[in-house]
């Protein structure tokens, strides 16, 4: 759909790269050699980072070295919260649970014993999310999550993008389950939406992968062996220099 023509047009058109969740192959294409490229180094997993890393180089965008509030990669004015997780099936997978930061409301709220008010606890975390979203769209927007979904052997991939936002803390309930975690669920359905960790403050996002999310496979390269390496740079003893204390 056009754009409308607006008088402060300059200001707020931000040029997407790809309508949301349409990810292009020629993305996926430099994201799948990027994984390569790691692999044939002798990697063994895709780290946060790595994952970061491999679609701020596909975009031609920037991999903040420290997130701005959730915003992990910026190409001009529009930002992606960067999240992995593993799934021994990722094509079959229906939903992922996505660590999204540690939510403390003793450190924000002064709020010592979290099982003391659940549901002033439970408000907090969101609260404390909605404030990091906040950050990130003062100065960019669209935010994006941007999910890749790696299967244990690094061989099946499920990428998938949403619309980051803020929650309602007035659309969810909390309580505590076995494990004492705090879980949030979202009134008009029944569905258990967060998980909060009182040990680590950890806060997860349950999400439902879209049907439309972008799925692939990998070939793995033979990892490059350090006899190969060092003959291939000419490594030899003049390398080394040794020095008396």
């Amino acid at each position: 759909m056009q754009h409308p023509k607006l008088r402060d047009q300059k200001r707020l058109l931000v040029r997407e790269p790809y309508p949301l969740n349409e990810i292009p192959d020629e993305i996926i294409y430099s994201i799948g050699g990027y994984f390569v490229f790691l692999l044939y180094a002798g990697r063994n997993d895709i780290s946060g980072d790595d994952w970061g890393n491999a679609f701020a180089d596909a975009i031609g965008g920037t991999h903040l070295g420290s997130p701005l509030g959730i915003a992990d990669v910026i190409r001009e004015k529009m930002a992606w919260s960067m999240k992995t997780v593993k799934n021994a099936d990722p094509f079959s997978a229906s939903s992922v649970r996505i660590i999204s930061g540690r939510c403390s409301p003793d450190y924000s709220y002064g709020i010592t014993d979290p099982h003391d008010d659940v549901e002033k606890t439970g408000r907090a975390v969101l609260e404390i999310w909605n404030e990091r979203v906040n950050i990130a769209t003062e100065e960019y927007s669209p935010v994006r999550n941007c999910v890749l979904i790696r299967s244990n052997d690094l061989k099946s991939f499920c990428l998938f993008e949403e619309d980051c936002h803020r929650f309602r803390t007035a659309d969810y309930t909390w309580e505590a389950n076995k494990n004492g975690n705090l879980i949030g669920i979202e009134k008009s359905t029944g569905i258990t939406r967060f998980t909060w960790q009182p040990h680590g403050s950890q806060f997860t996002i349950h999400t439902t992968v879209p049907d439309n999310a972008r799925k692939f496979t990998l070939r793995h390269p033979d990892p490059l062996k350090k006899d190969d390496i060092l003959e291939k740079i000419g490594f030899d003893s003049s390398w080394l220099t040794f020095t008396n204390n």
